[in-house]
C-alpha cells in the first residue's frame, strides 16, 4: 500500500520573523506588512532568502505614488479626483455650491449655484415733488443700492419720472451711477422743443425709460434719479405721481 506524506495539513502562524526562532516548512510569517511562507527549515534565514521563503502576499504601497488617501483627504468633505499627475483633492467648496466639471482635460470645480436669470430686485420710490431753474443736475429723492452677485452680470434699470411739466420745453431726467449719468440712462431731454411758448406743458403721468449697466464688481452700486432745466426755465415734477427706480440683477 502507497504511503502518503501529508506533511503539515495547514499553514502554521508565527506572528512577525524572528531571527533567533527555528522555522519549520509551513510557517508563515510577516515582514515589513507582507506575509511569507517557509519552503525549507531553518533559523537566522531573513525572509529575503528565496532558498528558505516564498512570498504569500505583499503589502500595499506607502504612499509613495499617491495612494495612500489617509494622507491625501485630509478634511470631512473633501472629494477624490486625479489631475494632470495623480490623485488629488478637491477640498470642500462653499455651502450651497455645485460640482461642475471642466469638461475633457480639466479639473472639476465647486461653483455657486444658478437661482435663476433674475438674482435679485430692488426697488425705491417717492411721491415727493420738485421743481428747480438750475442747469445742474439735481436729486429727485430717488435712491437705490444694489450690491451685484458677479462682475459680469447685467443690472437692469427702470426709471420713471412722475407727473414732470415744463416751461419751453427743457427738462432733462438723468440716471446716475455712483455721482456720474449713464451714457444711455436718460429718460427725457428738452421735452416739448418746438412747442408755442404761451404757457406750461404738463405731461399727466410718468415718464419712464429702461437701460442696463454692466456690474463690474461686486461692492454696491448706488443709481440716482436725477433732473435739470436744459434753459434755465422752470421745470418740475411730482405733481401728483410717484418717481422710481427698479433694480433687477441679470445672471448672464
Amino acid at each position: 500500500m502507497a504511503t502518503i506524506n501529508l506533511g503539515a495539513i495547514k499553514f502554521n502562524w508565527k506572528g512577525p520573523y524572528n531571527n533567533s526562532t527555528t522555522y519549520a516548512v509551513d510557517d508563515v510569517v510577516s515582514s515589513g506588512g507582507s506575509s511569507y511562507v517557509c519552503i525549507l527549515a531553518s533559523q537566522g534565514n531573513a525572509v529575503s532568502n528565496g532558498t528558505y521563503w516564498q512570498i504569500m502576499s505583499s503589502a500595499g504601497t506607502n504612499g509613495t505614488n499617491g495612494t495612500d488617501l489617509t494622507s491625501t483627504l485630509t478634511t470631512q468633505g473633501d472629494i477624490l479626483i486625479r489631475d494632470g499627475s495623480g490623485l488629488a483633492r478637491l477640498g470642500y467648496g462653499t455651502n450651497g455650491q455645485v460640482l461642475t466639471t471642466g469638461g475633457s482635460g480639466a479639473n472639476p470645480s465647486w461653483t455657486t449655484a444658478s437661482s435663476g436669470k433674475i438674482k435679485q430686485v430692488v426697488y425705491s420710490n417717492t411721491n415727493q415733488s420738485g421743481s428747480t431753474t438750475n442747469t445742474s443736475y439735481q436729486d429727485t429723492g430717488v435712491t437705490a443700492n444694489i450690491t451685484p452677485n458677479h462682475a459680469n452680470n447685467l443690472i437692469i434699470i427702470w426709471a420713471t419720472l412722475g407727473e414732470p411739466d415744463w416751461t419751453d420745453g427743457r427738462l432733462n431726467c438723468h440716471v446716475h451711477k455712483g455721482g456720474s449719468a449713464l451714457t444711455y440712462g436718460r429718460l427725457v431731454s428738452e421735452m416739448g422743443r418746438g412747442l408755442s411758448n404761451t404757457g406750461s406743458e404738463t405731461h399727466r403721468g410718468s415718464i419712464g425709460h429702461v437701460v442696463t449697466d454692466v456690474a463690474g464688481g461686486t461692492s454696491q452700486i448706488t443709481y440716482d434719479l436725477k433732473y435739470k432745466s436744459g434753459n434755465g426755465n422752470t421745470v418740475r415734477f411730482g405733481n401728483g405721481g410717484s418717481s422710481n427706480l427698479v433694480l433687477m440683477e441679470y445672471e448672464v
